[in-house]
């Protein structure tokens, strides 16, 4: 085994370490993972929130035995991939052994950490930017059409994952029209490799169509409810604090792809993050939607400051640039993962605050950042939800419905009875068993103050009661209450019927 490997290893082996140990063992899954792990039981070529690719891990996962270990496992693996793509592009760029490390120092060491602890298709989503720049850099250094193919495939299977991969073609492609480079538009395999990425994504294309589109819908309620409460200075200042420990490194690789003559080559990559991120403002975009750009620009500076610092006093800022990482990854150590209790982190909100870290989608202050408030409270309500579940005699005539999809995943992932617990939330909607005549209902509603379903819903049953609520007062989901009603007047299939369609009917 070769030094080179031998340190390989030894960061591949951390970096899945740590995406374990900095996980408090207070917190259950965050309310997204609940929701992709739930897909694994209803698996098809598109959801309303995400394309497929994620719900195939999801059955994976199921098959391995779905528990946290897997769950947590996946996201980590493509971390370590996005490592490990960032330490071979080194290698094609003839970058030092040095360049590996600072490199591989600045990935581990970076909001990768926080993002590859979560099982949503961000962690993935990254490893295909940057491998989908790893493929054009060894087009271009070779000129092989393999690559053509490779890239046309990775994109493919990246859009599949999350759509976010279209914003890197369109910051990519002007860029390259204005270079050099743009002589790979007369290649003929280059149209080929298009026809097959297009023959790859045809499917979710054709889900989409059938479906009406509900990408489209998905996007509007996004940019109303979240996007419209994006700050276009906090999103640039937080690009700052993604690679915080390698941000000498990427501001070197702007440097070297403009001046530096060995990546005389690459020089339109300096281009394509400008217009890549000029996009993502434009369309007020959250911050970490940019994280997937940065991996690739850290390999091109790790290279060129590994050969500035090769010889002479230059070489004295080879442990400082490594030092640098370290360093600067101790305050994010103390605020940006949930390692710590929901009652520590209330007890000295400051650090948090001064982050901007419990600033969450509602442009609001909170106690807990938003992350760590949506992974608590989730076991609570599921257990809860069993007991009064298990008190009906024939369970299969009860219906769990949920006001979102959090709530109904939890439910489903924790369950000991068989609970399929359904919302008109999210992909819920197309999930409803209405084979089964409800005459029970377990109605699961977030709090409000002057809660009015008791007056609403009791009159269409016999019985009604509380049944409990989710008492961990740090949670997102604090005081979500579990309501009980028992023997319906009214045909509640036909009421599920009407509100289905009516939710489907995205143009209302």
């Amino acid at each position: 085994m070769t030094k080179k490997t031998f340190i390989l290893i030894g960061f591949i082996i951390l970096k899945f370490a740590l995406q374990y140990i900095l996980l408090s063992p207070e917190y259950d899954l965050q309310r997204d993972e609940y929701l992709h792990l739930d897909q694994a039981h209803h698996l098809a070529w598109g959801y309303l929130s995400v394309p497929p690719v994620t719900s195939w891990f999801s059955y994976i996962i199921y098959l391995l035995g779905n528990t946290v270990f897997w769950v947590k496992f996946f996201p980590a693996l493509f971390g370590v991939l996005t490592l490990l793509v960032v330490w071979k592009t080194i290698e094609v760029l003839k970058g030092s052994l040095f360049a590996l490390i600072l490199a591989s120092t600045c990935i581990l060491l970076s909001s990768l950490l926080r993002l590859n602890m979560l099982f949503q298709p961000n962690s993935l989503d990254i490893l295909c930017w940057t491998t989908f720049y790893f493929t054009v850099i060894q087009y271009i250094k070779t000129e092989k059409t393999k690559w053509l193919y490779t890239g046309a495939i990775i994109f493919a299977f990246g859009f599949l994952n999350k759509y976010n991969i279209l914003f890197l073609l369109i910051g990519f492609l002007p860029a390259l029209l204005l270079s050099k480079q743009r002589k790979i538009v007369a290649e003929k395999n280059l149209y080929f490799a298009l026809i097959l990425g297009l023959i790859l994504i045809l499917p979710n294309l054709l889900w989409q169509y059938n479906n009406h589109f509900p990408i489209v819908h998905h996007m509007k309620e996004l940019a109303e409810t979240q996007l419209v409460n994006v700050d276009r200075a906090g999103f640039l200042k937080e690009q700052l604090l993604f690679f915080i420990g390698g941000f000498i490194v990427i501001l070197s690789s702007f440097y070297a792809l403009l001046f530096y003559k060995p990546f005389a080559n690459y020089r339109f990559f300096f281009l394509s993050i400008v217009f890549t991120l000029l996009v993502f403002i434009y369309f007020k975009a959250k911050a970490y939607y940019a994280i997937g750009l940065y991996p690739i620009y850290i390999a091109f500076g790790a290279v060129f400051l590994g050969e500035i610092s090769k010889s002479g006093w230059k070489r004295f800022l080879q442990p400082v640039l490594i030092l640098i990482p370290l360093l600067l990854f101790i305050p994010i150590y103390k605020v940006a993962f949930p390692n710590k209790t929901p009652q520590e982190i209330v007890a000295k909100p400051e650090k948090y605050k001064k982050f901007g870290m419990l600033r969450w989608e509602d442009g609001k202050d909170h106690e807990l950042p938003q992350d760590f408030a949506d992974m608590l409270g989730w076991k609570e309500l599921a257990h809860k939800t069993d007991s009064v579940y298990a008190l009906f005699p024939k369970s299969e005539n009860t219906l769990v419905l949920c006001d979102n999809y959090g709530q109904a995943g939890a439910i489903n992932y924790y369950t000991k009875k068989g609970i399929k617990a359904v919302s008109f939330n999210a992909d819920y909607v197309n999930w409803f068993n209405l084979d089964i005549y409800y005459t029970n209902l377990i109605r699961i509603k977030e709090f409000e103050e002057k809660s009015t379903e008791f007056a609403e819903t009791s009159p269409f049953f016999e019985k009604a009661s509380i049944g409990g609520e989710i008492t961990n007062k740090f949670a997102r989901e604090y005081k979500t209450t579990i309501f009980v009603f028992t023997k319906a007047k009214i045909n509640i299939n036909k009421r599920l019927e009407q509100e289905i369609k009516e939710e489907k009917n995205y143009d209302k």
